[in-house]
């Protein structure tokens, strides 16, 4: 029994039917109701149930007898960010997604997911990873394993615990691995397309091969990273500024290990001893308005800081996302070292 259907009961379903699911459910113990059409028509809880009893009516009675008829719910086509996180902060624990019919078509659980992002995703993951042969020679780099699972796992599972469901994988070396490791997404209930590179095109050519985005924004990542960055806020921050294009970054710390004279001229004007310089760093993470897309050439070999470049000179909003928390970029084998030291002391908490 998949997710949506342990939630949905019909309408001439009895009181005594819905505490059977009920029971089952456990902590998850919402029904929602359905009518011949499979439309939502309400929902039932425990609490329910008890109100109904005590006003009188008897487990022999249907469902709707009992249901609340104003559910919460969510548009799967016009989500707004803002009233998912207002139904999470208001502990709404199990919301439906509906249709344009208002038929569910999905169950939104904030104890397994903590968002509902409206995104797309593109993960490349084309390289051959050279720098880490000789584990690469057979095994393309995306599924080389950290801890239990590979790198590019970590990944999708990370972008899944935001709600995000539709992903392309931008592949070439080995691909016909990743295709039969993930398959089209089910086992993990979001729906992954693919887009094969003949020649390399770079870390973000492979986009113009791309036409059926269903979403405004695009998320791009690369897939030989690790983080545990909060992707919402990240778009929160993304549609607050009305960017085109946004890039995470971090911090990277220089250490002079020598006092640093300053001057004008000849003359000193002051003096910093041993200080340390922060620069911010290309995470490899960006948003981008779909609507920037068409400025990527088709079918050439063109990386995102070339994008984040034209973008720049045609006086586009280009921004940062500054970011302080976990992130390693597998690219050496001593990073692959790093990334298993740090999956066993936990650092990536993939679910926080």
């Amino acid at each position: 029994m998949n997710e949506i259907t342990k939630h949905i009961i019909v309408e001439s379903a009895l009181i005594k039917d819905a505490l059977l699911k009920l029971n089952s459910l456990a902590i998850d113990s919402i029904l929602f109701i359905v009518d011949k059409s499979n439309k939502l028509i309400g929902s039932l809880t425990d609490g329910d149930v008890r109100r109904g009893l005590l006003n009188g009516f008897k487990i022999e009675d249907r469902v709707t007898e009992m249901m609340n008829g104003n559910p919460k719910f969510i548009f799967l086509n016009k989500r707004n960010i803002d009233e998912i996180i207002k139904l999470r902060e208001s502990n709404f624990k199990i919301i439906p997604i509906l249709n344009e019919n208002y038929e569910i078509i999905n169950i939104l659980n904030f104890r397994k997911k903590k968002s509902y992002l409206p995104v797309d995703v593109v993960i490349m993951a084309g390289g051959k990873g050279s720098r880490l042969m000789p584990l690469t020679k057979n095994t393309p780099k995306p599924l080389i394993k950290v801890g239990d699972k590979p790198i590019i796992e970590h990944n999708i599972d990370r972008l899944s615990f935001f709600g995000i469901e539709n992903y392309w994988i931008s592949l070439n070396y080995l691909a016909d691995q990743v295709v039969e490791y993930f398959s089209n997404g089910e086992g993990k209930n979001i729906k992954i397309n693919y887009v094969f590179e003949d020649t390399p095109l770079g870390t973000i050519g492979a986009v113009s091969k791309i036409n059926k985005f269903k979403h405004d924004n695009i998320l791009l990542t690369n897939s030989d990273i690790l983080t545990n960055l909060d992707y919402e806020k990240f778009f929160l921050d993304f549609i607050k500024e009305d960017a085109d294009f946004s890039v995470v970054t971090i911090p990277y710390n220089v250490e002079i290990p020598y006092a640093v004279i300053e001057t004008n001229g000849k003359k000193i004007t002051d003096f910093k001893e041993k200080p340390t310089y922060t620069y911010y760093s290309n995470a490899g993470i960006y948003l981008i308005k779909k609507s920037v897309l068409k400025h990527i050439p088709k079918d050439s070999f063109y990386n995102s800081t070339d994008l984040m470049s034209d973008l720049i000179k045609l006086n586009k909003k280009v921004i940062t996302h500054s970011f302080s928390g976990y992130w390693l970029d597998i690219g050496q084998h001593k990073d692959l070292e790093q990334a298993q030291l740090d999956i066993q002391k936990n650092e990536l908490k993939i679910l926080t």
